[in-house]
């Protein structure tokens, strides 16, 4: 069982933050590793060619051992967006097809598809919640031939019910459907295994769960489309590109593997740094780990606000790292919040829920200020 990691983080005794997956808040070595790679930009005659190359190589492997993936079809983007935004470049979408999401999906995974369907003459099926919670069974109840692409998260950002992405993998490649993931939500807080999901693209962003830098992802691509078209012309994505005294000797022909979809500039000399001291964490913690101790901290909350009357979704439909807590019926969850936040206890507000996010760094005793504030207030104190 993995133990309590603050002493990593600068975290004070007196906050209670539950709250990663608004942001998750960075580790002391990732911020040691960002500020040697901001100073070693001030001094760029020591900055070597193969800086611009070793590190995100090695930022791909570490990536796909986290994901289940082979590190050739991992790309660097830098944001969720941008990887859906890929996707989207590199789908097809016949006339009338649909396009899958869910009722309230995170807008990053919304927008570019339905500018896809009104392009293309597709249509938008959304998913509605049901009273269960039971997204995978929603989704599969949907999913026919008419749908071209399915665009899902592997936990709903607002309350973290799960998909059964493995399933529905499976039914997607019976009836011919494409899969996109975007896994900012889970990512690195619990298993993800690529190679038995099968999509065709999945993204995630590296400044929650994975406890990375803002503005820094990684996109797996399925081999099917590692010849696809990128959204930028890029010099560096280039074959030969690490002779730099030959890059006006223009060539069309592209770096292997997903290396095509890099973002300009993927080499970051201080956020690469960062994401990858923040991988090795997490490599080192592993996910199975990191998700059973968030489960231990998630599976407590749910016990000790049943009887206070809240409500979350059953186990083994919620997440074991992000908890959506519904009040009792009639307390208003702004100012419940408020009065959380004057306690320095940190959570998010995501709809009528209090959205709670332990990572590695909370304990029992965050638990204990999040409990009390909550029975103090619900008990009319």
């Amino acid at each position: 069982m993995l133990t309590c990691q603050r002493d990593l983080f600068d975290l004070p005794r007196d906050r209670a933050y539950l709250n990663a997956a608004f942001m998750g808040p960075l580790p002391a070595s990732v911020v040691a590793a960002g500020q040697a790679g901001v100073a070693a930009k001030a001094r760029p005659w020591e900055v070597k060619i193969d800086a611009f190359f070793d590190p995100v190589d090695k930022a791909r492997s570490l990536y796909a051992g986290l994901t289940g993936a082979d590190a050739e079809g991992i790309a660097v983007v830098p944001s969720a967006s941008y990887g859906i935004a890929v996707a989207a470049a590199n789908l097809t979408l016949e006339r009338g097809q649909r396009i899958l999401v869910l009722e309230e999906q995170f807008p990053s995974n919304l927008y570019p598809w339905r500018k896809k369907a009104a392009r293309e003459g597709g249509e938008m099926l959304t998913i509605a919640r049901r009273a269960d919670g039971n997204w995978t069974r929603a989704v599969l109840e949907q999913l026919d031939n008419r749908v071209g692409i399915v665009a899902l998260p592997q936990a709903h950002w607002s309350d973290g019910c799960l998909l059964d992405l493995e399933r529905i993998g499976a039914a997607c490649r019976s009836s011919g459907a494409a899969l996109v993931i975007d896994g900012t939500q889970s990512f690195g807080a619990m298993p993800f295994d690529t190679a038995k999901v099968d999509p065709d693209f999945a993204v995630a962003a590296t400044y929650k769960w994975m406890l990375g830098p803002y503005s820094m992802g990684f996109l797996y691509v399925a081999p099917r489309h590692r010849d696809g078209q990128p959204l930028e012309e890029g010099w560096i994505c280039r074959e030969g590109s690490r002779d730099f005294s030959r890059l006006v000797d223009y060539t069309d022909v592209m770096d292997t593997g997903a290396r095509r979809f890099d973002v300009g500039e993927r080499s970051n000399f201080a956020l690469m740094p960062m994401a990858i001291a923040a991988m090795e964490l997490m490599s080192a913690w592993t996910p199975t780990a990191i998700s059973a101790y968030g489960e231990h901290l998630t599976d407590r909350i749910v016990t000790e606000t049943e009887v206070l009357g809240c409500t979350a979704p059953v186990k083994g439909i919620r997440s074991p790292h992000l908890l959506g807590l519904r009040l009792p019926e009639g307390v208003a969850v702004g100012p419940l919040a408020a009065r959380l936040g004057e306690a320095k206890v940190s959570l998010s507000v995501r709809g009528s829920r209090l959205r709670v996010s332990p990572h590695v760094y909370n304990d029992d005793e965050d638990v204990d200020r999040l409990i009390e504030v909550l029975s103090d207030a619900l008990k009319g104190g």
